[in-house]
């Protein structure tokens, strides 16, 4: 599953009958093969940046650093770890904020009209951070990052397990691994792959990835090494983005992916001990032992939230509660939290997951209704 050391489409929407027409229409025409040589013709639509936002270091040098510099006019000086304490105790709503309105010597935005209410979010965060603190600099609302291609994210992430196969994962370019996978239709895999599957965490343990860019993922890997052909790339359709189930929850601009793999997959995948092994106290021995593991992304830009405080209560009215604190784990770029809970019975449970974002005070909470297959 890829557990490693800790620290670390804009796609046309159509309605899913339209889609599911489409689809049977091609099938009685095509081979699956096709299909998918089909759809990655389709160029997926990204949205041009809108300007490129300064970051906070750059924004408190060329505004802040006069008063905040020194501590003149009663400013709380950069590097005062106690006085920078108490400021942040308000999070960074409540010192944006003051800084968007003014505050006793400051005028508004900090005397500089021309800064976004994110430049001067990140101002804050570079002084709260050059104070003692640990917050994340916040991503552009205004500008949408590029869309990555298929090929940019298996070669990133995928290719760890699927260039050997390893784990039973269908090896790139095999299609006869990949037909039987995607005989129930393209959804299926790519819902299995946002939910996590076998030895593989919810989105291949990369939480920013979008369902599109994992489709375009899962396609490219079956037609690798392939030759495109066809010129009837229009009959099939851009497929409309994944609806949502009961593993994935949006609540108060946060995307909660909720990923469960059991321990037997993991130990499969590391027959002999290594560091992977060894996290969270190593995997537990037995058949009822699973791996929890949380993504969350910000709704508006995807951006993956690093430096949480995730704490998940699995329970059971056979085998009771159970509550741990979710470890912060990096695969590459890819930041999530996970630990292994006791799920042994096949009656349902219910999963509770505490979320406190960095720089809030106030934590949410997603819920989650998860059986045994």
């Amino acid at each position: 599953m890829g557990i490693v050391k800790k620290r670390g489409m804009l796609m046309t929407h159509r309605t899913h009958a339209v889609i599911d027409r489409t689809l049977d229409s091609v099938l009685k025409r095509f081979a699956i093969p096709t299909i998918f040589a089909l759809t990655t013709s389709i160029a997926p639509v990204t949205a041009a940046a809108q300007g490129v936002e300064r970051s906070g270091k750059d924004v408190v040098e060329e505004s802040c650093f006069a008063c905040h510099g020194s501590g003149a006019n009663g400013a709380p000086k950069i590097g005062d770890k106690q006085a920078w304490a108490k400021r942040a105790s308000q999070g960074l709503t409540g010192l944006t904020k003051n800084a968007l309105n003014g505050i006793r010597q400051m005028p508004p935005h900090g005397g500089n009209t021309n800064l976004t209410d994110t430049e001067i979010e990140r101002a804050i965060t570079y002084m709260v951070n050059q104070s003692g603190g640990n917050w994340t600099e916040p991503v552009s609302r205004t500008a949408r990052v590029p869309e990555r291609t298929g090929e940019q994210i298996v070669q990133a992430r995928c290719v760890k397990c699927h260039q050997t196969g390893e784990g039973g994962a269908p090896r790139i370019g095999d299609r006869e691994a990949w037909i039987p996978r995607v005989k129930e239709g393209l959804d299926v895999v790519v819902r299995s792959a946002i939910q996590g599957h076998g030895g593989m965490p919810a989105r291949g343990g990369q939480a920013d990835l979008t369902d599109a860019e994992i489709r375009s993922a899962i396609v490219y890997m079956f037609n690798k090494g392939t030759v495109q052909t066809g010129s009837t790339a229009a009959a099939v359709a851009a497929a409309p983005a994944m609806r949502a189930d009961g593993m994935h929850k949006v609540i108060a601009g946060t995307e909660i992916d909720l990923g469960i793999v059991s321990a037997e997959s993991i130990r499969a995948r590391h027959p002999t001990p290594d560091y992977e092994s060894s996290m969270h106290g190593g995997i537990p021995s037995g058949k009822a032992y699973y791996h929890l593991n949380i993504s969350l992304r910000n709704s508006d830009n995807k951006a993956a939230i690093k430096d949480a405080e995730v704490e998940a209560r699995v329970a059971n009215p056979v085998t009771g509660v159970e509550t741990k604190k979710l470890e912060l784990m990096e695969i590459g770029s890819a930041i999530s939290y996970g630990n292994y809970f006791r799920m042994p019975e096949k009656t349902p449970y219910t999963i509770m997951v505490q979320v406190r974002k960095p720089g809030s005070s106030q934590a949410i909470e997603a819920k989650f209704d998860f059986k045994h297959d």
